[in-house]
């Protein structure tokens, strides 16, 4: 029997969070890691932070939601903050339920800047560095790079050959014609 294409709309919402998020999934682990550099750095946010006013958003929310963007290549604040609207694995990860609004991206903006500007955002980054799990994966022996980002960002105008001798070849622009049908 073919089901019904209606959409229904519930009155209250039953999704756990926590239950949508697979057991194996790798954030589950890099959220316990950024949650034990967070828990170190309460001192620095209660520093941070006036004790009256308004409520500000909490700044473990958007430092964990800056290193997704990072993870992520989210361009900016304003799609990340889409992406969290939208995206049950995001909210988790930020620490909003499902039915918590999610904030103005102008706020991220401004609240992340004062995260940058009291060097919260660097001292974070290194608390993460040094976590035991963390550091087991670094080395100062070598690096990986994602060979398409590097013939995307490379120019064949910059390579030189290993020994040092001569100029920089020309590679793959002989006979090619530019736009107009121009030989280079």
């Amino acid at each position: 029997m073919r089901g019904s294409d209606a959409v229904a709309g519930s009155l209250f919402s039953y999704v756990d969070l926590e239950k949508r998020v697979r057991a194996d999934h790798p954030l589950r682990v890099i959220r316990t890691i950024v949650n034990d550099a967070l828990l170190a750095m309460s001192p620095d946010f209660d520093a941070l932070y006036a004790q009256l006013g308004r409520e500000s958003i909490p700044p473990e929310r958007l430092l964990r939601a800056l290193l997704l963007q990072a993870l992520y290549s989210i361009r900016s604040e304003r799609q990340m903050v889409e992406r969290i609207e939208f995206d049950l694995l995001l909210r988790w990860f930020v620490g909003l339920g499902v039915d918590d609004p999610v904030w103005n991206a102008t706020t991220f903006t401004k609240n992340r800047d004062r995260l940058l500007a009291g060097d919260i955002a660097s001292k974070f980054l290194a608390s993460v560095l040094a976590q035991p799990k963390v550091r087991r994966l670094l080395s100062n022996e070598h690096f990986s790079v994602d060979g398409t980002l590097l013939e995307a960002w490379a120019s064949t105008k910059s390579f030189r050959p290993k020994d040092g001798s001569g100029a920089a070849p020309d590679a793959g622009r002989n006979g090619e014609k530019d736009f107009h049908g121009e030989k280079r």
